[in-house]
């Protein structure tokens, strides 16, 4: 598309530009490029970045963190009501009960993609709030059921309406922050998924003193309490949830206009706004990016599941009883947060989410390893901790990673919500590998969760090697478009990657695939 980018100069661009972060790398490799000014009227020149980047930190973060802490703790409090009678009362055996689990994964995964699209048509203070409204109800009656289709019918309810929170929070963010901030944003939500399950179990243990109080057992008040306080929190998000950079009223008009530029000039071009069309979803469901990060977070996900459902049985079957058991779940949970912020704050500076996923992996495995090696309590419980800290911080990171990767903003929602939907779907298989006649060590059930690892593992190393490759690619101009006002106009062999009036149009319409983008890895 440029000389600079000539085959003849490729291999000295290419040393400058693969170290950088992949912003700069766009800019050094396109220097011809000039993004079109969003809202040239407006004078943004007295804003302050940083003052600016705090204020939308303090409106955005600790409340989607929060809703995110009541998402987690509502899905997987079950695992604690379990310790108090649950499956007794209801007259249930331990395959009705992983039945029960997976059914709300099911649902979960189905809604995600549809809820996404909704979102991007609504507006997120709307949709998100009236979410939380009615998984929070669902939640509230699971209290009141008496049978085991009662159960069902509640568990499927509650994964419809969670669906939609976490790919919806995840887009939302990254319509908010640039590809180098991203990744911290967004562990910061996820570690709530951490504290939840620290919460989680001080809070049972807590609720569990209810016991007998309206004639309700204490796994009954467990869901019912929970249930009420994610009703009052989904009222209260229709008045904090904002909505999205070019529209915030918290925003000054000169701050808007700072937001949207900023991200434009770190190749978020669908910043300033992007109709949907089917051909951007299209786009999304024929880029092998959306395939393969699909896989890689399933692994993750899989795992997650599992390890957070299971936490209190696999303690409380080695060696404690259930209250101890969901107290030192709080430990475990607590580390995982604090590793799993750290993470997103490194990559975030440093880059390289590809070599942080594998690594993080391994530390999983290794925990997973020693699960299933020990039939030693002690030695298990710090094989938990290993585990934890493998499994947690590989979310966030990848999905940060895969969002750094996509350009468009319909095209992002769809493949992260595909992402997250597979992901998750995999919860439901996970959620029936820890079987009764395993206990107490559930040999089974760890060699599935390693199994899953494993997977992160290959193909975090495919996608890795596949950005480098196509970067590469780039670099020698083999992605050039034709742009028929003074680009590539005589050569002909490039008109298979595109012909356009303009620079701003082949990124429009290419979003990522534009030759002018760049691949972080």
């Amino acid at each position: 598309m440029s000389s600079s980018l000539s085959t003849s100069s490729a291999t000295s661009e290419k040393v400058c530009i693969e170290h950088l972060d992949p912003v700069e790398a766009t800019v050094q490799a396109r220097p011809e490029v000039n993004y079109q000014l969003y809202r040239p009227h407006v004078d943004t020149s007295n804003v302050d970045e940083k003052r600016l980047m705090r204020k939308i930190d303090w409106w955005l973060l600790p409340w989607l963190t929060f809703l995110y802490l009541l998402s987690f703790l509502d899905r997987s409090s079950i695992g604690n009501a379990k310790l108090y009678g649950l499956e007794k009362d209801l007259d249930i055996n331990d395959t009705q009960y992983n039945v029960a689990l997976a059914v709300f994964f099911v649902a979960y995964s189905l809604f995600e993609v549809p809820s996404n699209i909704v979102l991007k048509r609504l507006r997120p203070s709307i949709w998100l709030s009236l979410l939380m409204l009615l998984w929070g109800i669902v939640m509230t009656t699971q209290g009141l059921v008496h049978n085991y289709g009662g159960l069902l019918g509640t568990r499927w309810m509650l994964g419809l309406f969670e669906g939609g929170l976490f790919p919806g929070v995840a887009y939302y963010l990254s319509c908010w922050y640039k590809r180098s901030e991203f990744g911290l944003r967004l562990a910061i939500f996820f570690s709530a998924g951490t504290v939840s399950g620290a919460f989680g179990g001080l809070l049972a243990a807590a609720i569990s003193n209810m016991g007998g109080i309206g004639g309700k057992p204490a796994w009954s008040w467990i869901f019912i309490l929970e249930g009420l306080i994610t009703v009052v929190a989904s009222v209260a998000s229709f008045f904090i949830i904002q909505d999205f950079p070019d529209t915030a009223k918290f925003l000054t008009e000169e701050e808007r206009t700072f937001v949207v530029r900023r991200l434009q000039g770190d190749d978020r071009f669908s910043a300033g706004g992007e109709e949907l069309r089917m051909k951007y979803i299209l786009q999304s469901l024929t880029d092998w990016k959306t395939w393969v990060g699909m896989f890689l977070l399933m692994g993750s996900d899989g795992a997650l599941y599992a390890f957070s459902q299971f936490l209190p049985s696999i303690i409380n079957q080695v060696c404690f009883k259930a209250t101890p058991a969901n107290l030192l779940t709080v430990p475990v949970y607590t580390v995982a947060c604090i590793v799993t912020c750290g993470v997103g704050y490194y990559a975030d500076r440093h880059g390289h989410r590809g070599i942080i996923n594998i690594i993080f992996s391994c530390i999983g495995a290794a925990g997973y390893i020693i699960l299933i090696a020990s039939r030693n309590a002690a030695l298990s419980y710090v094989g938990v901790y290993l585990a934890a800290c493998g499994i947690y911080p590989n979310i966030p990171n990848t999905i940060a990673w895969a969002s750094n990767n996509l350009e468009g903003s319909i095209k992002r929602s769809v493949t992260l919500a595909m992402m997250i939907g597979f992901g998750n779907l995999n919860g439901a298989v996970s959620s029936n590998v820890y079987r009764g006649q395993d206990t107490p060590w559930y040999t089974l059930g760890h060699g599935i969760i390693l199994m899953y690892i494993s997977i992160t593992i290959v193909c975090a190393i495919l996608y890795r090697w596949l950005l480098k490759r196509e970067n590469a690619r780039r670099d020698r101009g083999e992605r050039d478009e034709v742009i028929t006002v003074g680009l590539n106009e005589d050569k002909e062999d490039l008109l298979k990657n595109g012909c356009y009036s303009s620079v701003e149009e082949a990124k429009r319409e290419k979003g990522d695939w534009w030759s002018g983008y760049r691949y972080a890895y």
